[in-house]
């Protein structure tokens, strides 16, 4: 008999060694093992897909549910220092100790008759279920892992289903098109159920599905809409309106468009899930995430982003433009290897003064060199400016490290890509960085 399990680290390892593949499409092997472990859920679901965005709009789901009295738990994917991040209850960060009973669960009903093979993700996700399931919650928020049709999340029927937006990534599972990645979101929806389509100019996929099977179909800008000035903005939606709300706390244009889709999950379910007026705008402005157009104060400025693809990349570029003038920015850039990589750098090069290439503790990752090898191809096109200084580091926190021995105090340094590379230098927590002239 092989050793059980005592402790989380032991589980994950022990996840890892299961299935030959770290991704192996189909829902047939959950769907057995989750019909073995008889999951099910009592309170309301809402299912979050879509290229970007996700993280973002389960956090302020999330926000609002709790400011309303709610027992909300979201399941979240990947994380950026602790694997514990995939499981919020209540507003908390479950604890280690908490997944181990599930952990054991899933093992049992996965060997109980003929043994089912699973992958990290899809054993890992059985048991969040399972902890979710059984945690007496109000709302449980899932955030799609990729894709959508084939998610192990998609196993439970979802009451609301969010996508946020449809972009170009993970090709190689997904497809390469916008029309075949919208028909995998589309996946999420049910049919008499709720979909709420944030991405304003959705794939024609997207639509014809929610048509195809009945599903109650809320786009943007049909069903729903925002409007803004500098200071506040508003929301319509079929009935009701909200006027004059602050800013969501997360920073960065896109984010409302995200919130603009929440507050139609929330009407769209109202029945199921009163949320009130004054928790809508309080949630909304106390949001945090880390990670998402993160921005650390001190000297040189830190700003955080997991910016992984071309589309979330523009945002991110839009969004470091609209910071002001900073003499030199100096870039810490990780990615794994299945990237679009060429048009994330070209969209960044005109506001990168310095880069810092970093390899990253996973096998799909890209090394240092080949990004410095990418960067040089891209910089031929991107000419016009001065030579870019570029410089290659074994680690996130080396390469972090070096930036801000190069960097004077009015600069900034932007770290972004990867959950590795944001999670790298958050390792042992936020570094707050002091210029050079204050250090005694």
């Amino acid at each position: 008999m092989h050793h059980t399990p005592t402790t989380l680290s032991e589980w994950l390892a022990h996840c890892e060694q299961i299935h030959p593949q770290t991704i192996a499409m189909g829902l047939e092997r959950v769907q057995e093992v989750a019909r073995r472990m008889q999951l099910r859920f009592d309170c309301p679901v809402i299912t979050v897909a879509g290229t970007n965005g996700k993280g973002s709009t389960c956090a302020m789901l999330e926000a609002v549910a709790l400011q309303s009295g709610f027992k909300p738990g979201v399941y979240t994917s990947p994380h950026l220092v602790h694997f514990e991040e995939r499981c919020r209850m209540h507003g908390e960060i479950a604890k280690a100790e908490e997944f181990l009973p599930h952990f054991a669960a899933v093992e049992a009903a996965r060997l109980q008759g003929e043994v089912v093979l699973l992958t990290y993700f899809e054993f890992t996700t059985l048991a969040i279920l399972r902890m979710l399931s059984l945690a007496k919650l109000d709302v449980a928020i899932l955030e799609v892992g990729l894709g959508g049709r084939l998610d192990a999340t998609n196993i439970v029927d979802t009451d609301c289903a969010i996508i946020t937006s449809v972009d170009i990534d993970h090709t190689a599972l997904l497809g390469n098109d916008r029309e075949t990645i919208g028909r995998e979101k589309a996946g999420i929806m049910r049919a008499g159920r709720p979909v709420i389509v944030s991405d304003p100019v959705p794939p024609q996929s997207v639509i014809d599905h929610a048509e195809a099977i009945g599903a109650d179909l809320w786009r943007f800008g049909r069903d729903f809409n925002y409007d803004g000035d500098k200071q506040q903005w508003g929301w319509a939606g079929r009935g009701r309106r909200y006027a004059g709300l602050s800013y969501p706390a997360l920073r960065g244009a896109n984010q409302l468009v995200n919130a603009a889709g929440v507050l139609a999950a929330f009407e769209a379910i109202r029945q199921l899930l009163p949320v009130t007026a004054q928790a809508v705008r309080t949630g909304l402005a106390m949001v945090e995430l880390p990670g998402r157009f993160q921005i650390i104060p001190g000297q040189p400025t830190l700003v955080l982003d997991v910016a992984h693809n071309p589309h979330s990349v523009a945002a991110l570029t839009a969004n470091l433009d609209a910071m002001g003038y900073f003499p030199t920015t100096h870039a810490v850039f990780g990615a794994m290897a299945d990237k679009d990589l060429a048009p994330m750098l070209l969209k960044l090069a005109p506001l990168i003064d310095r880069w810092y290439f970093t390899d990253l503790p996973t096998p799909r990752a890209e090394t240092a060199v080949s990004l410095q090898q990418k960067w040089n191809a891209v910089q031929m096109v991107a000419s016009g400016r001065q030579q870019v200084s570029t410089s290659l580091h074994a680690s996130p926190e080396a390469a972090l490290n070096a930036a801000v021995a190069a960097a004077e105090p009015a600069d900034r340094i932007v770290v972004f890509g990867s959950f590795f590379t944001v999670g790298g230098v958050l390792q042992h927590g936020v570094p707050r960085l002091e210029g050079k002239h204050l250090q005694a």
